[in-house]
């Protein structure tokens, strides 16, 4: 089961590095959360949080966890 606080983190997480730095992670191309699903998501939370956007993108549910943005 997800917990509510990791679905907030993952919502209001911006990726911080790379092409799509700034970017919240569940705003991530689908087809870059696959690419690091395949070859594998950084160490710690950020993976985790990498991991759970890709979760949430692949189930189409981006517009139902949108609304718990926070700012």
């Amino acid at each position: 089961m997800i917990e509510k606080e990791q679905l907030l983190k993952a919502v209001n997480t911006q990726m911080p590095f790379g092409k799509y730095a700034g970017r919240a992670l569940v705003d991530l191309p689908e087809d870059y959360l696959l690419w690091f699903a395949a070859k594998g998501f950084p160490p710690g939370q950020l993976g985790e949080l990498m991991a759970l956007a890709q979760l949430i993108r692949s189930e189409g549910l981006e517009e139902l966890v949108r609304p718990l943005r926070q700012g």
